[in-house]
């Protein structure tokens, strides 16, 4: 699913050379198709990632570092919403 900026022929096609079918909204159409209903919870947690420093400016040159404190920030993300749920 994607949302009206990726709207082009050349996204569609690059889409459907990959074998799926394109879930783009159309510009210039009414909202309520139902696509990017569920967007917010990416970009809650995208957020949450850049919240830290680290990760938002890639200090890190090594990839495996990187993606050591991406795994490490994700694992926080995921502890504090089962803690929040069940405290």
């Amino acid at each position: 699913m994607g949302d009206r900026a990726y709207h082009s022929e050349p996204h569609r096609e690059a889409v459907q050379v990959r074998g799926s079918i394109p879930m783009l909204a159309r510009r210039g159409e009414p909202h309520g198709s139902g696509l990017g209903t569920v967007r917010w919870p990416v970009e809650r947690s995208l957020s949450r990632m850049h919240q830290n420093r680290r990760l938002w400016v890639r200090y890190d040159k090594r990839d495996d570092l990187y993606e050591a404190f991406m795994e490490l920030a994700q694992a926080m993300i995921c502890w504090s919403r089962l803690h929040s749920d069940f405290c």
